[in-house]
Order: C-alpha cells, then structure tokens, then sequence
C-alpha cells in the first residue's frame, strides 16, 4: 500500500481476521476455519485466502462441514473475490443459499478523522458502551458474548468509543488498528437519538485515535440491505473496495440480519 492507492482484497481480509478474533482456528488449503460462539458470522465461518485453482474442493467443503458439524454450529462459507474457482456454484450445486451480502467501505484516515470532547475511549466494552450497541437490531445473545470475550484476544491496539451528551451515553463505536489499516464495528445510536449527525462524529472520533495508532485506511462492512448505513460511509468519503456474501445452509436456519427503515442520521 503507497500513496492514494486503495489497500488490496487480500490486505483487508487479513486485517478482518485480525480485527474479529475466533477461538478456534484451522486452516485447509486456501481455507481459514473459524469458529466462535456462533455469533458474528465472521468468527464462525470459513473464508479463502487466495484464489487457486483446487482439484480438491469437494473434499474440502466436505472436511470443513464436517468441522462445524461436531462443533453443532451451523455451516457458513463467506465468499470474497479471493474463492477458489468454483466454489459458488459448487455451494449452490449443494443446495446453499446466498445471505447477508455486505459491502466493504475504505477511506482514508486523515480525510475522516475528527477529536471530539464528547467522546470516550475506553480500553474495553464498559458498561455503556454494551447498553448502546444493545439497541441495535441484529446484536443477539452470542454476537454480545463474543464482544466481551474477545477483548482479551486482541493482539493489536483497539479501543471502544462512547459518544456521551448531558451524561447520556448515546452512540457507540470500536475499532481495531492494525498497522496501516482501521476497521470499525458494532456503530450504534440509541433510537431517540437518531438522524442528528452522532453516528458520523462518533466514526470520525474514532478514525483519530486510529490515525493516532498510525492507521491510514479506515474500513468499514456494511450490509448492503442497510441503506442509511450505506449512504453515511459514503457521506464520510468512504468508497466500495469489494462485497462477500455467506453461503449458508438452509437445515441450519441461520437468520438473514435486518435493519429498520428510517432515514441515515449519519454525515450531517
């Protein structure tokens, strides 16, 4: 990564396993296993890390259903452009279905960052901080379980951000630093609180103590069915670098994430 260029698929990817720690990890061919809770589909999904061809694929696919089997989690595949040729169709041959496509947004740290008084940084996910991201739509049980758990897990500097006014905490954000690139998660306002601008000071407050960290990319996944989410990153300065999708199983009955309908409040 030099100059404006935008950091790489295989960059990202790596700075998302970085940034979503799993407790169990294997690795088959191109493949990285993960699994966690069974929360956060990233933690508890298998992805490729380079696009080879691979004789073995219906092999693989097998082992690694298998895998999740005995762990009684359902199977998840996340597809990116780095699947192994094939594999889409050979899911789909199997009778997965495609759920959650999600969007990956990157900008660059200087053009985001922002200080801001009202906001604090905390070295783990405090009390408030869980009471805002609890207000968001698709935080279930294991999702919570696994933020708390995976504070101790983190091998790279990260911090969690609570956006406070008249001692009300109000929106919430983390966010992981990992050399040059910044992923953050888990954004939140609580509903009476929406449409005033606070998502977007809270993302910018936390792309300065990522610029702080020595991050010059900010990344973000966002589910494309979540437009207000969508057009906030973009409202930032924030553009597609690429989407994935989850291949998923219908006898596992993984729900699909859902979001309200009510206009961005983020970026005024």
């Amino acid at each position: 990564m030099s100059g404006d260029t935008i950091p790489d698929v295989a960059a990202l990817e790596r700075a998302c396993l970085t940034a979503v720690p799993a407790q169990r990890v294997a690795f088959d061919g191109s493949f990285v296993v993960r699994s966690f809770l069974g929360g956060t589909g990233r933690a508890n999904a298998a992805s490729s890390l380079w696009p080879m061809d691979d004789p073995d694929l219906a092999a693989r696919v097998s082992r690694i259903e298998a895998r999740y089997e005995a762990q009684g989690l359902p199977v998840r595949f996340w597809s990116v452009p780095l699947d192994p040729p094939g594999l889409g169709g050979m899911l789909s041959a199997r009778g997965y279905a495609t759920k959650d496509e999600t969007i990956i947004f990157v900008g660059q740290a200087q053009d985001i960052a922002q200080a801001d008084a009202d906001v604090r940084v905390l070295a783990s996910p405090e009390a408030d901080w869980m009471a805002v991201t609890a207000t968001a739509e698709h935080q279930v049980p294991a999702r919570r379980a696994e933020k708390e758990h995976a504070v101790g897990m983190m091998m790279v500097p990260a911090a969690w951000l609570v956006l406070h006014e008249g001692g009300r905490p109000l929106a919430c954000i983390s966010i992981v630093a990992d050399g040059e690139l910044a992923g953050f998660f888990d954004l939140a306002v609580v509903p009476e609180a929406r449409r005033r601008g606070l998502s977007a000071r809270i993302t910018r407050a936390a792309s300065h103590w990522a610029k702080a960290q020595g991050a010059r990319w900010i990344w973000a996944q966002v589910a494309a069915s979540n437009q207000a989410s969508c057009a906030a990153q973009r409202r930032l300065g924030m553009r597609e670098a690429y989407r994935y999708v989850y291949y998923v199983r219908p006898q596992d009955k993984v729900p699909s994430m859902r979001f309200r309908s009510w206009k961005a409040e983020a970026g005024r």
